[in-house]
């Protein structure tokens, strides 16, 4: 009877210190990879996104000292880098935790600082972030490695229909020239064919530099004559001179695509983009979205 009443309290004593198991903390300094670990890490992980707000300027952001504090208590961090968050880095310089993990996605990837930084229009990033954050989430917590494995599958299969709308753009639309305010989309804009003109434009709008006189002349005519069918608009950011531009794209019938830096409110990843693409699509058709 004594044994019984031991195993009894043995067993009990393990449900207890089950059920009392902590969610792996990550934090992620973008919401779309915050997206991405909570649909990998599923009910095994607590996570908490920085830049969360579709209408703030993510080039404007200043750290505070809640996010200084949530990284103390990360056992993964995800991160953009290609200097997109170098604040990110200045908080992990200065907050070292042993046994913190780190994802740098523009690692992961091959990318570095000069390279367009807005990686996660790329295609092939999302299924890197989910393979990273699976494996590493394994290592944390190996008795449900099949779960993140699982998990990080159904993830990659849940693309199909983004990859078959770009690839069903590229068969209608490639070939065809846009323009753009800054380059947010630009690796959507190349996974399907787009010609992108005006770099230089976007590149000092997104540095918040002047473009030179010949780089704006050049933007206006593109609209005016409709050289570009489609101007993609960042819709998250606003100054005199974009707004200009978008101006003579209306004026001009060039239709206005809005695209974001920051995952829309409700929305997970797979549906940000589709409706991104879907808007893009009625731009190429020659439709206002």
């Amino acid at each position: 009877m004594r044994s019984l009443t031991f195993l009894v309290l043995a067993l009990g004593l393990g449900a207890a210190t089950v059920a009392r198991a902590e969610p792996i903390a990550i934090v992620a300094a973008e919401n779309f990879y915050g997206d991405v670990a909570e649909q990998v890490g599923g009910a095994n992980v607590k996570v908490t996104s920085i830049l969360t707000n579709p209408d703030q300027d993510p080039h404007l952001f200043e750290a505070s000292a809640s996010t200084a504090r949530e990284l103390a208590a990360a056992r993964i961090v995800i991160y953009n880098g290609a200097d997109y968050d170098p604040w990110m880095t200045k908080l992990l310089s200065a907050s070292r935790a042993s046994g913190r993990t780190t994802i740098e996605v523009a690692k992961l990837v091959g990318k570095k600082a000069g390279d367009n930084p807005h990686l996660w229009y790329d295609p092939a990033t999302m299924p890197a972030v989910a393979k990273a954050l699976a494996a590493e989430l394994a290592k944390l917590d190996p008795d449900h490695r099949g779960d993140y494995e699982s998990r990080r599958d159904a993830f990659d299969a849940s693309l199909k229909p983004v990859n078959d709308k770009i690839a069903a753009l590229r068969k209608q639309y490639g070939g065809i020239s846009i323009t753009a305010t800054e380059p947010v989309a630009g690796y959507l804009a190349e996974a399907i064919h787009l010609k992108v003109r005006n770099p230089r434009f976007q590149l000092a709008i997104m540095n918040n530099t002047e473009p030179s006189a010949s780089e704006i002349a050049a933007f206006q005519k593109d609209l005016k004559t409709r050289t570009a069918k489609v101007l993609l608009y960042n819709s998250q950011t606003s100054e005199e001179l974009t707004e200009k531009m978008r101006t003579i794209a209306k004026e001009s019938g060039v239709p206005v695509v809005g695209v974001t830096e920051t995952e829309p409110d409700g929305k997970k990843y797979q549906d940000w983009m589709l409706s991104e693409l879907a808007a893009l699509e009625t731009g190429l058709s020659g439709k206002q979205p």
